[in-house]
């Protein structure tokens, strides 16, 4: 009786996995095979390492088996091949449970799920692959963000050259894996940008902006070698951090506390412990002096009007006097005198030499105060890349339109109300990289 049990139990096991594998991406006839179910899941969880683990161990703990049973009864070798089968047996079940986690939460379910992953699998099994409402998360969350297995064949730009001032950024590429596929979201982007420089990072949505942000800042690494004045960002991250500051675009300010609060909080988390408090205060003072603070340090901030809030936000990471400066939409919510005002001051912090790069999505009415556009497009292959780097003037002759919105709009996919040329522009800045080059060699 018991072997019928296994054996239904074993097919309803296969039956659920290969609906469960199947909604991952996967090959559903996977779910038949011994070993390779916890491997497949483990894939889809992206949790690798764990379903190779799981895999070996089970290939192990089945030849011990067969070692046990061959060994003479109640020997010291079967005993002793008794005890390596349970231990193998206990491994795997401790890394099925890893794994089985790891499924719960891919499909955002409750932790509760573990307990009949543990006493019933097959059961688990059937419901999450036959139940529609069961989907995985990653999967919702990433399809419609997700660049392309390949970058498409376009002839790359050629790098730029090493400089020990400014910032020099190299990105191969930066790839993330996704239920087993290796998924590129930037391609090629080489450029130097000159301290001193304001620089606005243009694209549409799904251009990679964010992710180029967080590749540079060294958040989320890129197959990339990034240089800032010199000093490489990668390598050294725990120094070269504090001389980078980020502004997200949501506001991570406590309300109730009052302006000089906010700076001085900033300054004991942002400053080298060593820093003197005269020395301290004196940052304080040259911050609220640059961005226009000092009449209200004693007002609460949530009091404050957004084009104040955002100054304030700038002001904690301008606290560390940092050498390269990102924000992501600074001006977002904000009417255009008030946006103009505070994209006024970022150009008063570029001029003391730092870089500024800015995100924002209505970069006409200030593009006067930029040096450089850096304008980044998908690609055929839905791979960010690099488009055009120069200033504001000679993207408009490069693109042949007005405005920095029409740059967009061009580049923009044809299903996203674009006229979907970010192929055309891609490999046209490559060649002109190239020509620009070829004449500088001749000229030396």
């Amino acid at each position: 009786m018991l072997d019928v049990y296994e054996i239904i139990t074993y097919f309803l096991a296969a039956a659920g996995l290969w609906k469960l594998l199947s909604k991952c991406g996967k090959k559903g006839w996977y779910g038949l095979i011994p070993g390779f179910r916890y491997y497949k899941l483990a894939e889809c969880a992206e949790m690798e390492m764990d379903g190779l683990v799981c895999l070996l161990l089970e290939i192990a703990s089945r030849v011990s088996a067969i070692f046990m049973n061959r060994a003479p009864e109640n020997s010291t070798s079967q005993n002793l091949w008794i005890v390596i089968s349970l231990g193998l047996v206990l491994v795997l079940f401790v890394y099925q449970i890893r794994i089985g986690l790891g499924v719960i939460r891919l499909f955002n379910l409750s932790r509760k799920w573990i307990v009949l992953m543990i006493l019933f699998p097959w059961l688990a099994f059937i419901l999450i692959g036959f139940v529609k409402n069961y989907q995985p998360v990653q999967q919702k969350v990433h399809n419609d963000y997700l660049a392309g297995t390949a970058p498409a064949a376009l002839r790359a730009a050629v790098d730029t050259e090493n400089s020990s001032d400014g910032l020099v950024i190299h990105i191969h590429d930066r790839t993330v894996k996704n239920f087993g596929k290796l998924h590129y979201l930037l391609k090629d982007i080489n450029l130097t940008i000159p301290n001193g420089s304001l620089v606005l990072l243009l694209g549409g949505s799904g251009s990679g902006k964010t992710t180029m942000v967080n590749a540079i800042n060294g958040y989320e690494k890129a197959n990339a070698t990034v240089l800032l004045n010199g000093e490489d960002i990668y390598k050294d991250y725990e120094k070269m951090k504090y001389r980078i500051g980020f502004v997200p675009q949501q506001e991570l300010l406590r309300m109730n506390d009052t302006v000089e609060q906010t700076l001085g909080d900033a300054s004991k988390l942002r400053l080298p412990v060593q820093v003197k408090e005269e020395e301290r205060q004196k940052k304080i003072e040259n911050v609220c002096e640059v961005l226009g603070l000092s009449g209200g340090l004693e007002g609460l901030v949530g009091k404050k009007s957004g084009g104040m809030k955002k100054r304030i936000s700038i002001g904690t990471e301008l606290i560390s006097d940092p050498e390269l400066f990102i924000l992501d939409e600074p001006d977002s919510g904000l009417d255009g005198v008030i946006a103009r005002e505070l994209f006024t001051k970022l150009r008063d912090i570029a001029d003391t030499g730092r870089i500024v790069i800015a995100i924002t999505h209505t970069p006409d009415r200030v593009i006067d105060l930029f040096d450089k556009v850096i304008v980044l497009a998908r690609d055929s292959g839905n791979v960010g890349r690099l488009a055009f780097f120069g200033s504001p003037e000679e993207a408009r002759k490069f693109f042949e339109k007005d405005t920095m919105e029409q740059i967009v709009m061009a580049i923009n996919g044809k299903n996203a109300g674009g006229e979907g040329r970010a192929d055309e522009f891609i490999e046209k800045y490559a060649e002109w990289t190239l020509a620009e080059r070829e004449v500088k060699a001749d000229e030396n």
